[in-house]
């Protein structure tokens, strides 16, 4: 058997951080280098609340209820919860853009193109990256 306080909290990695170019178009005063942003991954707690939020109940056909995921406004708030830098909620950035709320302001900031980057690299560091066949690969070796 295996030593079981491997698996003890103090002996578990922390939150991964990682610093990412999200755009070229956000460049340091006075430089010509893009300013990374700062990602967190972040815990199945967190991401459970996220789920839950983005959660409704719809009436069907014959009055039964389903759950419907709004799977955009999910991402969405991933990656609000998972942006350390800048910060999205601050009400000057905000305001900056005419928009209220962080998910709005990432929707208003970048392209499309940067939007997409940033759900890549946001899905990355939370574990969404691999598939299950990458999975299995892994757990066989």
């Amino acid at each position: 058997m295996s030593d079981l306080s491997v698996f003890f909290a103090q002996n578990a990695s922390i939150e991964v951080t990682e610093e990412v170019v999200v755009s070229e178009r956000f460049k340091a005063k006075d430089s010509t280098q893009p300013v990374p942003w700062k990602l967190r991954s972040m815990t199945e707690e967190e991401d459970e609340y996220i789920r839950k939020a983005v959660t409704k109940r719809v009436k069907g056909k014959n009055g039964v209820y389903t759950t419907e995921t709004d799977h955009n406004e999910y991402l969405a708030k991933l990656a609000v919860t998972s942006v350390v830098f800048p910060n999205l909620k601050d009400v000057d950035l905000q305001k900056s853009y005419g928009v209220l709320g962080a998910e709005s302001l990432l929707r208003k900031m970048l392209l499309p193109g940067e939007y997409t980057t940033l759900l890549q690299k946001v899905q990355e560091i939370n574990g969404f990256d691999k598939d299950m066949n990458e999975l299995v690969d892994e757990v066989k070796n």
